[in-house]
């Protein structure tokens, strides 16, 4: 009977502790299985904060917006197509109400195109657009880490007084070139007037690349045949007197992509008309003012392109000391019907007539 009853309550105690084996096991797996679970709740929250951020980024880059300073040599309407040209394109690139436009005018005075880039400098301006070489020039005075686009520039390399210019001036500078093909010019005066013998070069000194350019045509024109005198002014207020003198000896006289020109047809106009002198122009502008014909580019394109290269430079797509300078692609000959029809010059096939 002893035995039975010892039996039994080592029976009973063998239960006893695989029952606490098992509850201890099943402890440890549920705890296990929570464990797991909070790790992966963890995981989840460590996402959905990924992504919140990659979200809020994008909405940050979304919302950025730019401030660009524009310094324009002087108004006329070569440079003022080309302004609006640039914020077109650049406001149709990064969207409306992303870029603020701090435009200003240097009145054709040099030295204020270097006041107006310090103020952008000291603002911190995210771009410079520089419209005109003079503006170009102050730029390049004014920053080494602001990105600067020119535009109206004919020649980079003479501008920037660069011995080795290959096409990219490889710093903080870029931009379009509004140069036209100078033999091309030649050869429209050849064409209009093959009787002519005398060629007065009209244009500023103090733009250099006025100088260039008619440095150019005149070896042009003298492989012709023509006879080339220049006839430089200094500034607005000699100019009268310098195109009297041009009128007086030339039997034609060019006028270069000059900025002071652009905004003194009138008087070279009223001095030329009476003198019965044809003006060729370098662009469409001076043209319309007071030449006869010109082979000329749109400067609102030219704009348009340079608003193109902004956008890059900003969004950071393309970095500017790699950007090469743009030209024009595209080249029209065009004629002043007014002009032409009061002193008597017929016009060939293939010319457009300025609008």
């Amino acid at each position: 009977m002893k035995k039975k009853i010892l039996s039994v309550i080592l029976a009973s105690m063998m239960v006893l502790s695989l029952g606490a084996c098992g509850s201890a096991d099943s402890a440890s797996t549920s705890d296990d299985a929570e464990a797991t679970e909070d790790t992966a709740d963890a995981a989840t929250d460590d996402a959905e904060a990924t992504e919140d951020g990659e979200a809020a980024d994008d909405a940050a880059a979304s919302e950025e917006s730019y401030t660009v300073g524009i310094c324009q040599l002087v108004q006329h309407d070569a440079l003022d197509a080309a302004t609006q040209g640039f914020k077109d394109a650049l406001t149709e690139e990064l969207g409306e109400g992303k870029v603020t436009f701090d435009e200003q005018n240097a009145q054709n005075d040099p030295a204020t195109c270097a006041t107006i880039v310090n103020g952008f400098v000291s603002s911190g301006v995210d771009l410079i657009l520089a419209n005109a070489t003079p503006a170009l020039q102050a730029a390049a005075a004014g920053t080494d880490t602001i990105p600067v686009l020119g535009t109206s520039v004919t020649e980079y390399g003479v501008a920037l007084e660069l011995d080795d210019f290959n096409g990219t001036v490889g710093n903080n500078i870029s931009g379009t070139s509004d140069l036209a093909p100078l033999d091309g010019q030649a050869d429209m005066i050849q064409e209009l007037f093959p009787d002519a013998k005398t060629v007065g070069l009209l244009y500023c000194s103090a733009e250099a690349n006025s100088q260039y350019q008619v440095d150019t045509v005149k070896g042009f024109l003298e492989e012709k045949g023509y006879t080339c005198e220049y006839y430089a002014f200094s500034d607005s207020n000699d100019l009268s007197a310098v195109a009297t003198k041009a009128a007086e000896n030339s039997d034609v006289i060019y006028v270069p992509t000059d900025n002071t020109c652009a905004n003194n047809t009138e008087i070279i106009k009223n001095i030329c008309m009476p003198a019965k002198v044809p003006v060729v122009a370098g662009e469409e502008g001076i043209c319309a003012g007071c030449g006869v014909a010109t082979l000329s580019i749109s400067y609102y394109d030219l704009g348009v392109a340079t608003g193109k290269m902004a956008a890059k430079i900003l969004t950071g797509e393309s970095k500017i000391e790699e950007m090469p300078i743009e030209y024009a692609p595209n080249f029209t000959k065009k004629y002043n019907k007014e002009i032409c029809e009061e002193l008597g010059i017929t016009i060939p096939d293939g010319y457009e007539v300025i609008e």
